[in-house]
């Protein structure tokens, strides 16, 4: 029962995932009508219609911490989910620019609020045995978002003419109202019953539900942990500063692999490589089915081989499947074995970065500063997710790009990237599987 209670917590929470997933990508469908509608200049256009929502995403994962901590991870989860109701309506009844880029930065807040909340309450009610699995679920609900956005943007194609891209961002409001709906049922997480509102009780009660006659050593260790804090901590301190560092080297290093490139940009990459209309469109379904795929191998290995591992086979991955893509473009090789590159990219991020990431940061922080630890992370993440996204249309947009005509030299640039990764995962990385947050905290500290 406990086991089940936990697992049934987890799914509920990285529902946010799939939202964050679906609202995310969900305006690659929408990326050329509306350009072709407000005729906006390609700054504009990667600054205000494809950026902003990343920008959202900034300031939602850098101060998500704040309510996680000051209202709970549940009730921060639930407003989660109003946000991304009141985004999908609003963008998709929008009546110029500027409202849209509104309406896609609440959404965007959203999703960088979820990039702190769920992590975090996820790892606070596994076990050190399953931890990484139930964490991943979340990365498996955001390709699983991915994947479903594709799909539903390929069904609505033409749906509704030349107004399609409304139904494209306005069905999530559905999956948004069951999403606020499941999360009333959760619990609060112990940890942070014990250490923001000293309900010792109320945590014991939820830790029975969760690990049944482990619950007094539990209570112990997380009690232990709180005593063992005499002033308030604070994250810009230097006996963090390990953690801190590997936080900022994954982040960073996830959105230097053009992982947010590809997903945004996929129907005009591949257009680019030869790939007409609606085959770009369903074309792109493939790459969000890869994504779930090697997502769930991931997820089957990371508490078994461990995260290090995973992150060396996506490392390795990423250099092939860049190296191609970018010779494939140089020389205008066929678009299908352009395509098959581009899917061993997305498989080796979906089982390395993809798997790793979120679970990872949410384990490196101590209980004290796991939330702003997160924040720190998810901020960074989306930070240089939101610069590539808003420089992509300088390089590659068909009117005024850079690199208009052939975008090799920015795959070249990824994977010359992905390189300095696989030196960070060997020289610098720690292993975190089969270990208590407790446990970790002791060995980074």
């Amino acid at each position: 029962m406990q086991k089940n209670k936990a697992l049934l917590w987890s799914i509920t929470v990285a529902l946010a995932g799939f939202l964050f997933g679906f609202d995310t990508v969900v305006i690659s469908g929408a990326n050329q009508p509306i350009k072709d509608l407000w005729q906006t200049s390609p700054f504009f256009h990667g600054t205000f219609i494809m950026s902003m929502a990343l920008w959202g995403t900034v300031i939602g994962a850098l101060f998500g911490g704040i309510p996680c901590d000051a209202l709970g991870r549940k009730k921060t989860l639930f407003w989660i989910g109003l946000l991304y109701l009141i985004s999908a309506l609003g963008s998709a009844l929008a009546t110029d620019p500027y409202v849209f880029s509104f309406f896609r930065f609440v959404g965007g807040m959203g999703v960088g609020a979820s990039s702190v909340a769920a992590p975090t309450y996820i790892s606070e009610i596994s076990s050190a045995k399953n931890r990484g699995k139930l964490v991943a679920l979340y990365q498996f609900m955001i390709v699983f978002g991915i994947l479903i956005a594709f799909i539903s943007n390929y069904l609505l194609d033409g749906f509704g003419g030349i107004n399609d891209w409304r139904y494209m961002l306005g069905v999530e409001a559905i999956p948004a109202i069951l999403y606020s709906l499941m999360v009333l049922t959760i619990s609060e997480s112990p940890r942070w019953l014990v250490l923001k509102k000293k309900d010792i009780e109320a945590a014991r009660g939820v830790l029975h539900l969760l690990e049944g006659n482990q619950v007094e050593e539990r209570i112990a260790a997380i009690e232990k942990d709180s005593l063992s804090q005499h002033v308030k901590p604070k994250l810009f301190s230097g006996k963090y500063k390990k953690p801190i560092l590997l936080a900022f080297l994954i982040a960073l290093f996830n959105q230097l692999s053009g992982i947010n490139f590809i997903l945004y940009y996929a129907p005009e990459l591949l257009e680019k490589a030869g790939f007409v209309g609606s085959e770009s469109l369903g074309s792109s379904i493939s790459i969000g089915g890869i994504n779930l795929l090697f997502t769930l191998l991931g997820m089957a290995l990371i508490d078994s081989i461990g995260r290090k591992q995973l992150m060396y086979i996506g490392s390795f991955g990423y250099i092939l499947g860049l190296s191609g893509t970018a010779i494939c473009f140089a020389f205008q090789i066929q678009p299908i074995i352009l395509l098959s590159f581009i899917l061993i990219f997305i498989a080796s991020h979906a089982i390395g970065q993809g798997a790793v990431i979120w679970v990872f940061i949410s384990e490196i922080f101590p209980n004290q500063v796991r939330a702003f630890g997160q924040s720190l992370g998810s901020g960074v993440h989306w930070v240089f997710a939101a610069l590539i996204t808003l420089l992509t249309p300088i390089f590659i947009d068909a009117d005024a790009g850079i690199f208009a005509d052939n975008p090799w030299p920015v795959f070249a640039f990824f994977a010359v990237m992905m390189v300095m990764q696989l030196l960070f995962v060997w020289h610098l990385m720690p292993e975190t599987k089969g270990k208590t947050l407790e446990a970790l905290e002791k060995e980074f500290m």
